[in-house]
Parts: C-alpha cells; sequence; structure tokens
C-alpha cells in the first residue's frame, strides 16, 4: 500500500515539473543586465533583422540614346555621285564643316539659273522703276507699266524660287554671287559630334534623300528604361535613380526621371521611361546597356 502511493505521488510531480518547463520554453530569455546607474535591470531578448540591411528595390533595364534633337542624319535633296570624303565612322565633326562634296549637272544648271535671273531681276526692276516715273509724267502708257512690272515679278520669283532651291542644299548665295559657279556641292554638317553609320566612298551614287550617315551630339545622353505595368506605381516624374552601364565597371552614376510614356506596349506589357543624367561620362555612348534603380521618390505635394 505504501508503495503504490510512493510511486502515484512520483508520477503526479514528474508531470508538474514536465508543465512548468514547457512554459518556461514559451516565454523569452531573461537576462540580468547592469545599467549606468549601477542598478540591475531585467532585458528579453528579441529577434531582429541583421544590421545594415536595406528594402529590396526593383530593377530597369535600359540602353543609353540621345534624344532626337541630338542626333543629325545627312541627306542631299537631289541625286548626287560622291566626288570625295574623308569620313571614318567615329570622327569627330564641328557644326559646318565640310564632311564630302558630290556632284551633278543639274546642281551647275541651278547655280547657272540663280545666276541669271538674278541679273534680268535687277535690269526688270529699273526698268519699271523708270516706267514708273514716265508714267507719273504721262510720257509712257499704263500699259506699258504693267508690263514691265509683270516681267519684274515673274523674274523675281524665278530667282527666289532657285534661291530657295540653293539654300536647301546648304550654299551661300552671296558666296555664288562672288566666286561664280563651282562644279562640286560641298556637304557639310548640321551639328557637332561623331559620326555614325556612314557608308559613302567616291564614286557612289546617293539618291536624294538616302542618307549620307548620321551625326551624334553626346553632350545630353540619356537613359531610355522598360518598366513593365506591374512596376509602374514604384517610379515618377522626379524620382532620383543610381544606375550602372555596361563596360564601366561597378561605377555608379545618377540621373532623374523626366517622362514616362503613356502608351503600354501591347506586346511586353511595358512602357518608356526617359531619366535625365546628371553627369555624363566621356566612355557613355548610345546603345550601351544600363540597369537602374530608383533611390529617392519625389515627395508628392499635398493638395
Amino acid at each position: 500500500m505504501r508503495t503504490t502511493l510512493i510511486f502515484a505521488l512520483c508520477l503526479l510531480l514528474g508531470s508538474c515539473g514536465s508543465r512548468s518547463t514547457s512554459v518556461t520554453q514559451g516565454k523569452p530569455e531573461e537576462k540580468k543586465v547592469s545599467g549606468q546607474d549601477g542598478q540591475t535591470h531585467t532585458r528579453k531578448d528579441e529577434k531582429s533583422a541583421p544590421a545594415g540591411a536595406l528594402p529590396s528595390r526593383t530593377t530597369f533595364n535600359g540602353t543609353l540614346v540621345v534624344p532626337p534633337q541630338n542626333r543629325a542624319t545627312v541627306t542631299l535633296c537631289m541625286d548626287a555621285t560622291v566626288k570625295n570624303t574623308v569620313l571614318l565612322p567615329g570622327a569627330r565633326v564641328n557644326c559646318g564643316d565640310v564632311i564630302a562634296t558630290v556632284e551633278n549637272p543639274a546642281f551647275i544648271d541651278l547655280q547657272q539659273t540663280f545666276l541669271d535671273s538674278h541679273a534680268q531681276e535687277e535690269f526688270l526692276h529699273e526698268e519699271y522703276l523708270r516706267q514708273h516715273t514716265l508714267s507719273k509724267e504721262e510720257i509712257a502708257s499704263r500699259k506699258k507699266l504693267q508690263q514691265s512690272k509683270a516681267a519684274w515679278l515673274s523674274m523675281k520669283s524665278r530667282k527666289d524660287a532657285a534661291a530657295a532651291q540653293l539654300s536647301l542644299l546648304g550654299i551661300d548665295r552671296q558666296a555664288l554671287l562672288k566666286t561664280g559657279i563651282s562644279p562640286a556641292l560641298p556637304v557639310r554638317a548640321p551639328i557637332g559630334g561623331y559620326v555614325a553609320g556612314t557608308d559613302m566612298n567616291p564614286g557612289r551614287h546617293i539618291a536624294a534623300g538616302e542618307p549620307l550617315c548620321e551625326i551624334i551630339d553626346k553632350s545630353r545622353v540619356m537613359l531610355r528604361l522598360t518598366v513593365y505595368e506591374k512596376d509602374l506605381e514604384g517610379i515618377a516624374e522626379g524620382d532620383r535613380m543610381e544606375f550602372r552601364v555596361n563596360g564601366t565597371g561597378e561605377k555608379l552614376f545618377y540621373a532623374n526621371v523626366t517622362y514616362i510614356g503613356q502608351q503600354v506596349d501591347k506586346e511586353a506589357r511595358s512602357v518608356e521611361v526617359y531619366a535625365a543624367i546628371e553627369r555624363t561620362d566621356k566612355g557613355f555612348r548610345p546603345g550601351m546597356y544600363v540597369t537602374a534603380q530608383v533611390i529617392k521618390q519625389r515627395k508628392e505635394k499635398k493638395g
């Protein structure tokens, strides 16, 4: 009987000890630490995030581009044959530099038309003024005055048409009046920059409107990023971004979002986003691949 009571009491004590242990394990561990006031305080250990951890940010991919106004395609408004050129891809040119000379007999005819009409227009204008004076003095008939005026205006329009065509070809009319007819047409660079996409050689025939070359001004390179519609909430105009460029190592550059496309591509489900670069690098080239992230979002103004 006594043995049975002792056995039951042992089971009861074991059960209570196990329950106490499970409760203790469920609570945070308490540690005693000494404060600056010399007293001992109790602190509970808590799980915290690793020091220096940053929230994940969406990465946007894209390329370096130049605005349309910084890219010029050199073309002619008339057929021509290349006489000579010294252009090579990557060459640096200034605005107004002669990049090639071309030939076409029609170019000679156009110059002759302008010079002839210019001389005739001066003569007919003087004749009109003379007839106008005689008409006032009733020496000449009004019919002759009208005829002289019509002849002068007709020749003037012919001269102006030839002058407009010469302007399209980049010819200085005042220089033409001084030096006379030139057999070759100089092709000048419309902007300063670097030559790209050139395929000219002496003897090649260039059709009207066919590109001779492209000139790229790298002074204003921008980012063109592809942003999927699911990520549009994470980017807005005015956001500051950091980006890396293939070919420049781990170097970081910075830009600010300027334009966000309003048309979603039906296949890729994305829009184009443009960002202005804060400080360009001489190693930047249009078409280089970039990766960018937003680092500072613009604060919305409260209405």
